[in-house]
């Protein structure tokens, strides 16, 4: 009886330690970060998302897009996406801070995203990539997200404003329009506010540090 009173504290006393490591110290360390002030610019960093860029990340997220796309750069001993382009740094735990769960992704069957805004801001882009991938990236094995978008007749008084200009061959049938739901502006909005390369954090210029060694 009294090995086996040993071998349970000494089992409770492993798992305790073990989940206090795992658990409870990095809940504290990532719940206790705060913006820090910017020394030119003013700027609180990170910065934090919009209504609408919240909005964004839902759809993100009930997408599945985190299946396909990380938001992790990870350092240059460990793998080449800093060579890729991918970011001018590797990502820090601050980074994750303002976006809830983050969204780290579980493979990369296309690029990581973690700082796509910098690489591509335009809206145009992303809105006929996310249409139809084969209008922006030929040969693009993801899918398309056309239900992301409404078909409409064009008004009398000519396309609206917001309709997408789609290469021959990806348009709607004539007399038709292609317009962007919310959802899919506020997805793109989303895509646009990841900038891990635009701003400086104090993790940050060791990342940059550890970049270039």
């Amino acid at each position: 009886m009294n090995k086996f009173r040993y071998i349970f504290i000494g089992f409770m006393l492993t798992f305790l330690s073990a989940w206090c490591g795992l658990v409870i110290l990095p809940v504290w360390g990532l719940g206790n970060f705060e913006q820090v002030k910017d020394p030119k610019s003013g700027e609180m960093l990170p910065p934090l998302l919009s209504s609408l860029e919240q909005r964004g990340r839902d759809v993100y997220v009930a997408n599945g897009c985190m299946y396909c796309h990380s938001q992790q750069v990870h350092p240059a001993r460990s793998r080449t996406d800093l060579e890729r382009g991918w970011g001018e740094r590797r990502t820090v735990a601050r980074d994750y801070m303002n976006h809830g769960i983050a969204q780290m992704g579980t493979m990369r069957t296309g690029p990581d995203l973690a700082n796509i805004g910098v690489r591509n801001p335009s809206e145009t882009w992303h809105l006929l990539h996310l249409y139809d991938p084969q209008t922006t990236s030929k040969g693009s094995n993801m899918p398309p997200f056309r239900y992301l978008f409404q078909t409409q007749p064009i008004p009398e008084s000519g396309p609206s404003e917001n309709a997408l200009k789609l290469p021959e061959g990806f348009g709607p049938p004539a007399g038709q329009e292609v317009i962007p739901t919310e959802d899919v502006l506020a997805l793109v909005a989303y895509l646009q506010a990841l900038k891990l390369s635009a701003y400086e954090v104090p993790e940050a210029a060791k990342a940059r540090l550890e970049s270039e060694q």
